[in-house]
C-alpha cells in the first residue's frame, strides 16, 4: 500500500513537472513569435524641457461659448477674433461612389466589417462644413513649422466594470521629413493598448505610410501606399487625398490649426477621410464649445471640444473625442474613448508635456 502511495505521488509529480514544462514553452513562443512588425521604430527622443501655456485666451464662459457658437473663432496666432457677419451654411461634399470592391466607410469599433467606400472628393485634406471655418493655407515649406519631438503624459481615468485608473502618453517625433507617432495606454494587468503611425511630413500634412494597433496582444494594421490602401484582412482600395489614421490625426489636426490651414470655431465642423482597420470613410468633426480643463501641473487652460463622428454610427461603436488647446501649441490636452455601451469609458487627461 504504502508503495503504490509513493509512486502514485512521482506520478503525479511527474505530470505537474511536464504540464510546467509546456505551459513556460508556449509563454516563450507568445513573447517571441510575434507577427512581423510594418513599422521602422525610432529610437526614443531626450527630452529637455516642460512647456507651459502661452497668450492663453480671454476667459470664456460656457454659456457664452453656447450662446454665440458662429461669433468666435481662433487665428494661427492663438489670438481671439471676434466677427459679426454669417455666411449662409454650404453643404458637404458629395463623395463619388466608388468601384463595387472599395471598402465602406468603418466606425471605431475594431471587429467592424469592410464594405465598400465612397471616393474621396477633390481638394484639401479637411473640407469645412461652412467657409467662415476655413482660413487661407500657408506657403511655409518650413519643416520647423511641425512640433518639436514632443511626450505628453496622460493620467487615465474611467470605467469599465468598475473604475478605472491608470496612465497613458502621446509621444511625436519626426527625423528629418519622417515622423512616428504613438500612443500607449497601461492599465496594469487589467489592459494595456498601443497604436502606432509612420510616414512623411509635408507642407500640406502628415502622409501616413503604415499604421500598427495592439490591443490585448492583437496585432492589426494597415499599410497606406501612394495610390491604394491594405487593409488587415489584405483587402485594398483606394487612397483619399490627406487620409489620415486613428493617431496621425491628433497630430496633423494640431499642425493645421496651428498654422492657420483650418482654423478652430465652435459651431462648425469640418470633414476629413480618415483610416481604421474596418476601412477608410469620410468623417465629421465636430466643434460643439470651447472649455475650460484644470490641468494641476498647469492650471487652467482653455480647449476646443472636437468630436470625430463615423459616416455610418451605430450603437457600440467606439468613439473618440478630443480637446486640443491654443495656449499649448494646439496639442491634444484631453482624450476621451468611448466604449460603446453607454457607460464604459477611459478618460486621459495631460499631466506633463515634455519636448525636446
Amino acid at each position: 500500500m504504502a508503495r503504490s502511495a509513493r509512486l502514485g505521488r512521482r506520478i503525479a509529480a511527474l505530470a505537474l513537472a511536464v504540464l510546467l514544462a509546456h505551459w513556460a514553452v508556449l509563454a516563450w513562443l507568445a513573447n517571441h513569435w510575434q507577427e512581423p512588425s510594418v513599422l521602422r521604430p525610432m529610437t526614443a527622443p531626450m527630452l529637455t524641457r516642460e512647456i507651459v501655456p502661452t497668450a492663453p485666451p480671454s476667459p470664456v464662459s460656457e454659456k457664452k461659448v453656447a450662446a454665440t457658437p458662429a461669433n468666435k473663432e481662433y487665428s494661427a496666432t492663438k489670438s481671439i477674433v471676434v466677427e459679426k457677419t454669417s455666411h449662409a451654411p454650404v453643404a458637404p461634399p458629395q463623395p463619388v461612389a466608388s468601384a463595387p470592391d472599395a471598402a465602406v466607410s468603418a466606425p471605431v469599433a475594431p471587429a467592424s466589417a469592410p464594405g465598400t467606400a465612397a471616393s474621396a472628393p477633390a481638394g484639401s485634406s479637411i473640407t469645412p462644413l461652412d467657409d467662415t471655418a476655413r482660413a487661407p493655407a500657408s506657403s511655409t515649406n518650413d519643416l520647423d513649422a511641425w512640433p518639436a519631438d514632443t511626450r505628453i503624459s496622460y493620467t487615465l481615468g474611467g470605467y469599465y466594470r468598475g473604475a478605472l485608473k491608470g496612465t497613458a502618453q502621446v509621444l511625436w517625433q519626426r527625423q528629418g521629413d519622417e515622423y512616428q507617432a504613438r500612443i500607449e495606454v497601461d492599465l496594469g494587468w487589467l489592459f494595456s493598448m498601443s497604436m502606432t503611425s509612420q510616414g512623411r511630413v509635408t507642407a500640406a500634412g502628415l502622409a501616413p505610410r503604415a499604421y500598427e494597433e495592439l490591443v490585448r496582444g492583437r496585432h492589426r494594421d494597415i499599410l497606406l501606399n501612394a495610390d491604394s490602401v491594405t487593409l488587415p484582412s489584405g483587402r485594398q482600395v483606394p487612397r483619399p487625398p490627406g487620409v489620415q489614421d486613428t493617431i496621425s490625426q491628433f497630430i496633423d489636426l494640431a499642425y493645421q490649426f496651428s498654422t492657420g490651414h483650418t482654423r478652430l470655431q465652435v459651431g462648425h465642423p469640418f470633414q476629413r477621410w480618415l483610416a481604421r482597420p474596418g476601412g477608410v470613410g469620410l468623417w465629421t468633426y465636430d466643434v460643439p464649445e470651447e472649455v475650460s480643463l484644470y490641468i494641476p501641473r498647469l492650471g487652467p487652460v482653455q480647449a476646443f471640444h472636437i468630436k470625430p463622428l463615423p459616416p455610418d454610427s451605430a450603437p457600440g461603436d467606439i468613439t473618440v473625442e478630443l480637446w486640443f488647446a491654443p495656449s499649448l501649441q494646439y496639442l491634444p490636452v484631453r482624450i476621451r474613448l468611448n466604449l460603446g455601451d453607454g457607460a464604459s469609458y477611459m478618460d486621459l487627461m495631460a499631466d506633463r508635456i515634455e519636448q525636446r
